[in-house]
């Protein structure tokens, strides 16, 4: 059945709370979501962010963001006042996260909620913990001792620590054993307020979709817990990082400076990590958006020492035996490959043995010639977005990025002029008209599903776009303002989905039905 969804991380919901979070906020939006006729809810990684606040370069691959705890929940159960959390500063700008008041200000009033917690008393929270000791252990010792050393990356650590000795980590659980228990707090409430959030969301057809970064970043608990997993020397240095090469978009490819898989050892454990990684995802999200999917096929690994990403080289991944994997122990997996990127043979060969989704991009659609991401290229099994957290919106797109080029052949295929427009006919397309005919493009095609963002729900231009790929600082802190999600919205959504057959047939907004 087609179906669609909306794209909108929990960090861009409003909040009094400077960022968005598991909040009354989140119920309503799921509430619009229903009475839009939407059936999905795509929400990106939800782990802790670390510097340059990106949620792909993430403290840990299973963690949860402590932002999105929500401090009227911290009230409700006693453990501060209203008061209390009125006296931090988290921001004032409703269309924008202040990153740096939000860590300085949330992670003391979560301390405030703990001191007053005794939550060490209490059954749930020891279940919790014991149930993810396999994660959860590591991760809190890490940013216990993170905190202990100002915040450095673990690989400028002590040798002893950086090396997991084992008196090293006696001494350091002992001595840290508070702050130990105060990470674990975090992610408990993490976890119980995303457990009803996320049921919440279910319960009224609403499925979420949660991505999986294909790397974890370096000054990570997974990288220094587990440095056997990556190409590390014996002094658990990288030995190769990843990027991409040189194309049409940088002449020096792109060095991300991730660590690269030892995928031998993974191998070896028949894949034991990915699956207790991938085990984890499914119980937080209904379906998984993998990134960088081609780097199961083949990636592109950097030395170490490069300051660019030209002396590359092209290394072979793990490609289906690690899907084989997975299924082997979960079964049939939910997943949506980001296949997009320089795509070898290969890679499209993997994508088809896989039967996953993968990805269709109205934005790069139009550069010319036969586009695999024209609609009337697109397949049934794939999915379908305008552009994705690292496009600009489509007004601004249209407005600011296309060419005149790609104007004027999406205008052209998109009937707003005629087949060989002027270009004074291209210029004279209103920027709505053309953002409209984007949208019913992406729910018109055959894709079984269709993904837009709210920002072009919302008509906004550069100011909500999510993430610049290689600028520093600036990214992922658009948040829509209160009153964003109005049931005329909803009702407009609706609508226009339902034209291309995207919702219930007989549908109306406020009306609970299954999808």
């Amino acid at each position: 059945m087609r179906k669609s969804g909306i794209l909108l991380p929990v960090s861009s919901l409003p909040s009094r709370y400077g960022i968005g979070c598991f909040s009354k906020e989140a119920y309503k939006f799921i509430d619009r979501l229903k009475e839009a006729g939407q059936a999905y809810w795509q929400i990106l990684p939800l782990g802790p962010t670390s510097y340059g606040d990106s949620p792909y370069q993430s403290f840990s691959t299973f963690a949860g963001n402590p932002y999105f705890i929500d401090p009227e929940d911290l009230v409700a159960r006693g453990y501060v006042t209203a008061e209390q959390c009125n006296t931090y500063d988290f921001g004032t700008d409703i269309h924008s996260v202040d990153y740096g008041k939000i860590y300085k200000s949330r992670f003391r009033l979560l301390k405030e909620a703990f001191d007053n917690s005794h939550i060490e008393e209490d059954a749930r929270f020891q279940e919790f913990v014991q149930k993810n000791a396999y994660w959860l252990e590591d991760y809190a010792l890490y940013m216990a001792i993170k905190d202990g050393f100002r915040g450095i990356c673990w690989a400028a650590w002590e040798e002893d620590i950086k090396l997991r000795t084992p008196a090293a980590m006696d001494k350091y659980r002992r001595k840290y054993a508070k702050e130990i228990v105060f990470y674990q707090f975090q992610q408990y409430l993490f976890q119980v307020q995303w457990e009803k959030l996320k049921t919440y969301a279910n319960d009224n057809g609403i499925k979420i979709i949660g991505d999986i970064p294909i790397y974890v970043a370096f000054d990570s608990s997974d990288a220094w817990a587990n440095p056997e997993l990556f190409q590390f020397d014996e002094n658990c240095e990288p030995v190769a990082v990843a990027g991409c090469p040189p194309d049409a978009f940088s002449a020096t490819g792109q060095l991300w400076g991730n660590p690269l898989y030892n995928w031998e050892h993974h191998k070896e454990t028949g894949y034991a990590w990915w699956i207790q990684r991938v085990r984890h995802a499914l119980g937080i999200y209904d379906l998984l958006r993998i990134d960088h999917f081609r780097g199961f096929d083949t990636y592109w690994a950097i030395p170490a020492d490069s300051t660019t990403a030209k002396t590359g080289e092209w290394e072979t991944g793990p490609r289906m035996e690690l899907f084989n994997a997975l299924e082997g122990a979960l079964g049939k997996l939910p997943i949506i490959a980001e296949d997009l990127g320089e795509l070898f043979p290969s890679v499209r060969e993997l994508l088809a043995d896989s039967t996953f989704p993968g990805m269709k991009v109205l934005q790069f659609a139009f550069g010319g010639g036969d586009s695999e991401y024209l609609p009337h290229n697109h397949v049934k099994n794939s999915v379908v977005y305008p552009g994705t957290h690292d496009n600009t919106t489509l007004t601004a797109w249209w407005d600011e990025s296309a060419s005149a080029k790609e104007k004027a052949v999406a205008a052209a295929y998109l009937h707003l002029t005629g087949c060989q427009p002027t270009a004074k006919e291209v210029a004279a397309v209103k920027t709505e008209a053309a953002r409209t005919a984007l949208l019913r493009a992406a729910l018109g095609s055959v894709a079984d599903r269709a993904i837009i963002p709210m920002a072009d729900w919302l008509g906004l231009g550069e100011e909500a776009h999510l993430n610049s790929p290689g600028k520093l600082g600036g990214n992922w802190s658009w948040r829509a303002a209160d009153g964003f999600d109005t049931a005329a919205l909803a009702k407009r959504i609706l609508a226009e989905c339902a034209v291309y057959c995207r919702t219930e047939p007989g549908r109306k907004p406020g009306v609970c039905l299954a999808v």
